[in-house]
């Protein structure tokens, strides 16, 4: 469709829905708004990383507007009308924007850019935020009651942790907004406050010194004498080039460290997956496959040109495992319906600079190896650059995260909801086996290549037996590369 026909459907659309206001002047209609868009069926608010036009600029539809980092990754956000941008109302660097929150004007073709920047738009979070709170009238008595002071830090008492940091930057708590409950400081509180107002920590040598003197044996009849204290300063035997400091109240120097802010992207990840082990059962099985013949024949075809990782073979052999075990390639929805999906559509942990995300090699179980290798390369590098689309990494029937190349010999991983089962690869490790001869009667000692695999499976959906069965069907097709290299 043309974007001339668009903008008829969208006018008509207007003119049958009444969506469009007058304002300033009975010529002219409001601006269209650019919302906070829904990028990902879990998103509930996202942050505009950066603005990828300014006001005045000319856009059409599809245009690239802004680069936003929702609960999952840094998405592209484009035009849906033609006009020019006449305002911004988030700037970059704007986190936690809300969904269906205006953070743009655009003016449709003909418009004012002028008038159509000075339109306010309407905002649903500001307008529950401002909605009067109206009590019962009080028919008891007619005098007027003094509104209640509200509680401040002064009227409660301070944490160990809050009244040193205000001592030691000789703050005034009064002067510093709490956020804690029933009007309590808190720490964060005050580290706000220094870093807002670019406080420095104050001497306490002669707060120290003080201390001392008023602590040493004093009779009623005597005046105390003054008392020259000087702080012990101690190194440790181990390094001199970072000695420890110790005053003489006893109380070590504090090391200094920097708060990291977390991203939107990690911060949700670490809230999922903490709901995630909170209303998930758990069940964990393990099983260790011998990759001999892989790296044998990972070799042959190196030689020939052909660079197949290890992570291939294992997506390829749990893409024809899940074709037999459906229980295991399954969803679970809210509702506690089980969806059991057709294809085998795995998703690949991997780590970028904001956080972890998975994007999704869907129909594993008709790829080959080959296809498979270049797919999962370019589907991580395009992660680690920010640049995937959301069909990209929304879905997914089952996860595969891999740290063997960190060699980690073997670890549990946390279950991705919806997704019913998630499994953890471990690094190639030599071991020692014996081995017997039932002809000869006699056991020989052999040392084989293994990887251990262990699957977190929601207990609610894939019971321990069904697990193994799948671990089990997953170890044949690992330990037979050719069949899968051939299929």
């Amino acid at each position: 469709m043309t974007s001339s026909n668009l903008r008829l459907v969208r006018a008509c659309f207007n003119r049958l829905t009444n969506q469009r206001h007058f304002f300033l002047q009975p010529s002219y209609h409001a601006p269209i708004t650019i919302q906070m868009p829904a990028l990902s069926p879990t998103m509930e608010e996202g942050s505009i990383v950066k603005w990828l036009i300014k006001v005045g600029d000319q856009v059409e539809v599809g245009d690239a507007l802004c680069e936003v980092e929702t609960d999952k990754a840094v998405v592209t956000v484009e035009s849906n009308d033609d006009g020019t941008i006449a305002k911004i109302l988030k700037e970059e660097g704007t986190k936690n924007i809300k969904l269906a929150v205006p953070i743009a004007i655009l003016a449709e073709e003909g418009e004012d850019v002028a008038e159509a920047a000075k339109y306010i738009p309407h905002d649903p979070t500001l307008i529950a935020a401002s909605a009067p709170h109206t009590s019962p009238p009080n028919t008891q008595d007619s005098t007027v009651t003094p509104a209640p002071v509200p509680l401040t830090f002064s009227t409660l008492p301070l944490s160990p942790a809050v009244r040193q940091a205000v001592e030691w930057y000789n703050i005034d708590a009064s002067l510093v907004p709490a956020s804690g409950k029933n009007g309590r400081l808190l720490k964060g509180d005050v580290l706000k406050f220094i870093a807002d107002n670019n406080l420095t920590k104050i001497d306490q040598t002669a707060k120290q010194e003080t201390a001392a003197v008023t602590t040493t044996s004093q009779t009623p009849t005597q005046a105390p004498q003054p008392t020259s204290v000087t702080p012990v300063t101690t190194t440790t035997s181990q390094s001199t080039d970072k000695p420890t400091t110790t005053t003489s109240t006893g109380r070590p120097t504090k090391a200094k460290y920097e708060d990291i802010e977390l991203t939107n992207i990690r911060r949700i990840i670490a809230q999922r997956l903490t709901e995630s082990k909170q209303q998930i059962p758990h069940s964990y099985n393990s099983i260790s496959c011998k990759v001999d013949n892989i790296i044998a024949l990972r070799k042959t075809l190196k030689d020939n040109g052909v660079k197949l990782s290890m992570n291939d073979f294992v997506v390829k052999a749990a893409g024809l495992a899940l074709q037999q075990n459906k229980v295991v390639n399954s969803v679970r929805r809210n509702n506690g319906e089980v969806e059991e999906s057709v294809t085998s559509d795995i998703s690949i942990a991997v780590a970028t600079p904001t956080g972890l995300i998975t994007p999704i090699i869907k129909k594993v179980e008709a790829k080959g190896l080959q296809e498979i290798s270049n797919e999962t390369r370019s589907l991580a590098g395009r992660a680690r650059e920010g640049k995937l689309k959301p069909d990209e990494f929304q879905g997914g029937s089952f996860t595969i995260s891999n740290l063997g190349m960190f060699g980690v010999s073997e670890f549990t991983a946390v279950i991705n909801p919806p997704q019913t089962c998630i499994m953890a690869v471990g690094t190639t490790r030599n071991q020692i086996s014996l081995k017997s001869d039932a002809d000869e009667g006699s056991s020989n000692i052999e040392q084989e290549n293994v990887i251990t695999v262990t699957l977190s499976s929601d207990a609610r959906v894939v019971n321990d037996q069904e697990a193994g069965v799948f671990l089990e069907k997953f170890k044949s097709n690992l330990e037979n590369p050719m069949q899968m290299l051939m299929g």
